[in-house]
């Protein structure tokens, strides 16, 4: 999932020092970036989610693919008792009401099997009836089908199967893909979570650190004063100092509290135990080239797929309203064996040739351009697909090339954010020095320099959680792994 190359960074040493002073070591939980992008793949409500939803688009494609596998099915009527009056016409055209009583069996069973090319349909059956007269006296006779073949084929008409056999797989692949991009989607959703805990952390740690500062250089200047080195103003100043210091521990607590919630929401983590981050010291840092990106990206992406989905759904949209509504036909045919008698066993002895061919013809005469009027609508939403994925296309790649160049930005963003944090904490200390030893008695200085120190430490931080979340989302909308320089796999038959 992320490799990482060991390059040590002594600034981390001194924050884990920080974060460990910041909590008993007792009953504590450390978590790496790296461990909980694992646990979110596992065990996150999105996790969870995405594989229900990779497994609802396996069964729609197993659905799709056994509509056209053999289907073998039963039906019967056992039994049909019949007793009523009947109306019936004599042979000399008088009609007269008879009573009728009967009892009929019926049993069928038919294999059938859709042709996708065509779009007909072929079959191969076989049945057996029986009736019971009983209005006089009981009679019975059986009529046998051993076997028929019957094929059914319309022509001139819209085939969906056609289309089917095109979009339907297209749709699985693009499940597979979108599947992949939800894991990269947990991994940054991770980070986000992951990242802010941590900044919270270290807010904690940098009041708290603020508040024993601003308190002894406090107890110091009230000394100063006393010796009349040092303006009221600038002792009143470092008195609101160690008040404000006082209320960002308390506004530091309330936010660690809500970012560890967030974060062990997210990981479905249900105990208490403090969470302690360990920041992702080691990167392997790597560019990457805009052009094979995009190749990626067009290549792996699900947005390519479905790019090509619509385009397909657009021009099948476009051939049904031609073909419907207009001159179809239908040919139905059905060649097999059929006998009939009083005894089962003789139904089934010299059977008879069964045929039966019928051609529908369906021909419109006037329809006050009902059929064109909506062939040219559908030609009109075609252009509009059309447009619209081409600058959905022009769009998706220059995001990818974008993408490509602030992850490329990321080694000197982070390198100046780490030096910056550097400078500032060397020029906090020599300023408290220096304000220590009286050699400057404005609290202005100290306080910028404080200042300045706080915000160098947070953004290096906030540049970390930058390269870490870009990384991800190349590798979401790419679907590839620059840095081992292969294609993400995964083994979708564990999800089945």
């Amino acid at each position: 999932m992320i490799r990482f190359v060991t390059v040590p960074l002594s600034f981390f040493f001194f924050c884990l020092v920080c974060l460990n002073a910041a909590y008993p070591q007792k009953n504590v939980r450390k978590l790496t970036l790296e461990e909980a992008i694992e646990i979110a793949h596992s065990q996150s409500p999105d996790a969870l989610n995405a594989k229900q939803a990779f497994k609802a688009s396996f069964w729609e494609y197993r659905t799709f693919r056994g509509t056209y596998l053999p289907q073998l099915g039963m039906t019967g009527t056992i039994p049909n008792i019949n007793r009523s009056i009947q109306k019936y016409t004599n042979p000399n055209g008088i009609e007269s009401f008879l009573p009728q009583q009967y009892t009929s069996y019926i049993a069928n069973l038919a294999l059938t099997q859709k042709i996708g090319l065509t779009g007909g349909t072929i079959s191969l059956n076989s049945g057996l009836q029986r009736v019971d007269n009983t209005s006089d006296s009981t009679t019975t006779s059986y009529l046998s089908t051993p076997i028929n073949i019957g094929y059914t084929q319309p022509f001139f008409v819209f085939n969906p199967f056609k289309w089917e056999r095109k979009i339907e797989p297209l749709k699985y692949d693009q499940a597979k893909r979108k599947y992949l991009e939800d894991c990269e989607q947990i991994s940054i959703t991770a980070t986000n979570y992951f990242f802010s805990l941590l900044q919270a952390q270290i807010e904690k740690k940098i009041a708290e650190t603020n508040m024993s500062n601003y308190d002894t250089l406090y107890k110091i200047a009230k000394g100063r004063y006393q010796l009349g080195k040092i303006a009221e103003n600038d002792l009143l100043l470092l008195e609101l100092n160690v008040l404000k210091a006082e209320a960002a521990v308390e506004n530091a607590n309330l936010a660690l509290d809500n970012a560890s919630f967030g974060l062990k929401s997210f990981l479905r983590i249900k105990d208490t135990i403090p969470l302690i981050l360990i920041p992702p010291a080691n990167i392997d840092y790597f560019s990457v080239d805009p052009k094979i990106a995009v190749e990626q990206a067009n290549t792996n992406s699900s947005s390519a797929l479905d790019f090509k989905k619509r385009l397909l759904e657009a021009a099948r949209d476009v051939n049904q309203a031609k073909m419907e509504g207009r001159f179809d036909a239908e040919l139905s045919a059905v060649f097999g064996l059929t006998q009939s008698a009083a005894t089962l066993d003789k139904a089934y002895k010299n059977p008879l040739n069964q045929q039966q061919v019928a051609l529908g013809l369906t021909i419109p005469i006037l329809d006050w351009g009902v059929a064109r009027g909506k062939i040219k609508m559908a030609q009109s939403q075609e252009e509009i697909v059309k447009n619209s994925v081409e600058q959905d296309i022009i769009d998706f790649q220059r995001n990818v090339y974008l993408k490509v160049v602030q992850f490329n930005m990321q080694k000197k963003q982070l390198m100046i954010a780490a030096k910056s944090d550097t400078v500032a904490k060397k020029t906090y200390d020599v300023t408290k020095g220096r304000y220590l030893i009286g050699k400057i008695n404005s609290i202005l200085d100290l306080n910028n320099a404080q200042i300045n120190t706080d915000d160098a430490e947070i953004s290096y931080y906030q540049a970390l959680q930058t390269y870490w979340r870009t990384y991800f989302e190349l590798r979401k909308q790419t679907l590839y792994d620059f840095n081992l320089k292969q294609t993400i796999p995964f083994d979708f038959s564990v999800l089945k």
